[in-house]
């Protein structure tokens, strides 16, 4: 009996030790290189010093990267079980951050761990789609089709949704929205009924907008025209177009980014961080970058395509989608194509919640690409 424990422990040790070799090294690189650029502008950030921010940044980096790995070499089937309590967790902990969260910036939205603050409202961003892709893995077409099915996940999508606008944070929660609109449509939920839920948001917009905090209303304002308040509401984005700008095609080169350094531009080590990097290397510096991130984003949509049960294709779709998310909603919001939400470039801004969640979604997608054409059960009527 000893005897075939041992055995029975060695082949799970080889087993463990097959699946890390065959992880796509090449994406892990990726990332690397992703990470290695939130360094630099980072140390940039500084002042031209690892401190305070990039040397946290590749600390962080590290942690992430064990944890990446770590989630990765768990079966496929292991998460798709534990999906629904992961969820139960998150919204314990976006309870938790209403109770007895962390001010910040007028906001309550983290809770101190000692070693670091977690924002919780980032993470569940992960659990929600694992445990939107483990409520339609096994559905048919026939039952997506059926309103009443669609009921729970709608209410799973709300829920957190709500805890988080009352933190408050408009931007975390419309992404959390669009999140779950994505692995609706991925699901195969027909196109007509986003057309009465985008009506009916149309129609609650006004309502909406008058129960908006002041500062919320601000930066729409200072959205539709930033000249109106360019010392006050407007100036975050007005320096940034001025950074922008100024970059050029080349850059003003590291280190020697006036807005940056001569501190006109607000938070540069955060939701800014991609306007100090283009105003240093330029427009050729700005779509490198861009460049790298929609390399990892892709990856994302390979795996899904590649993945032969309906659970990996959603939670592959899911987490690059949430990844596009981030790197959209943050160049856009730089740019002056959307108004200022708070939302960090991934892997690129200062802050650990991000980078954990982040890293967390790619160890479950590599899982997800290990286990590619593991038996999930076949789809139920």
């Amino acid at each position: 009996m000893r005897f075939e424990r041992r055995l029975l422990a060695r082949d799970r040790g080889s087993g463990l030790l097959r699946k890390f070799w065959a992880l796509p090294w090449s994406f892990v690189l990726l990332l690397g290189l992703v990470a290695a650029v939130g360094y630099v502008a980072l140390y940039s950030a500084g002042g031209g010093s690892p401190e305070p921010y990039a040397a946290r940044h590749a600390v962080r980096f590290g942690f992430g990267l064990v944890l990446m790995l770590s989630v990765a070499m768990v079966d496929i089937r292991l998460i798709a079980r534990l999906a629904w309590l992961g969820y139960a967790a998150g919204i314990g902990l976006l309870a938790s951050v209403l109770a007895a969260g962390q001010m910040g910036g007028g906001a309550q939205r983290w809770i101190d761990l000692g070693v670091m603050q977690l924002q919780p409202s980032e993470l569940m961003k992960i659990l929600l789609v694992i445990a939107l892709a483990a409520w339609f893995h096994r559905a048919s077409h026939e039952r997506v089709g059926n309103p009443l099915f669609l009921v729970p996940p709608l209410l799973a999508v709300l829920l957190p949704a709500v805890l988080i606008l009352r933190q408050p944070n408009l931007g975390t929660a419309l992404i959390l929205v669009a999140l779950g609109g994505i692995m609706f449509f991925a699901a195969g939920v027909r196109l007509w009924k986003f057309a009465l839920v985008a009506a009916a948001a149309a129609v609650a917009a006004p309502i909406a907008y008058d129960n908006l905090h002041a500062y919320q209303r601000a930066r729409i304002t200072t959205f539709l025209d930033p000249e109106s308040d360019p010392l006050g509401a407007g100036y975050n984005i007005i320096q940034s177009k001025i950074a922008l700008g100024s970059g050029g095609i080349w850059g003003k080169g590291f280190l020697q980014g006036t807005q940056g350094h001569l501190n006109f531009l607000p938070e540069k080590q955060t939701d800014f961080i991609f306007t100090m990097w283009a105003e240093e290397f330029g427009f050729v510096g700005a779509i490198s970058l861009l460049t790298l991130l929609a390399g990892v984003i892709l990856f994302g949509f390979l795996v899904a395509l590649r993945c032969r049960h309906q659970f990996g294709r959603l939670v592959a779709i899911g987490i690059a989608s949430n990844f596009f998310l981030y790197v959209f909603v943050n160049v856009a919001m730089v740019t002056g194509t959307i108004p200022v939400g708070g939302v960090p470039l991934p892997m690129i801004s200062h802050g650990g919640s991000a980078m954990l969640t982040v890293m967390l979604g790619f160890g479950v997608l590599l899982s997800v690409h290990l286990n590619r054409d593991a038996d999930l059960g076949a789809a139920r009527d």
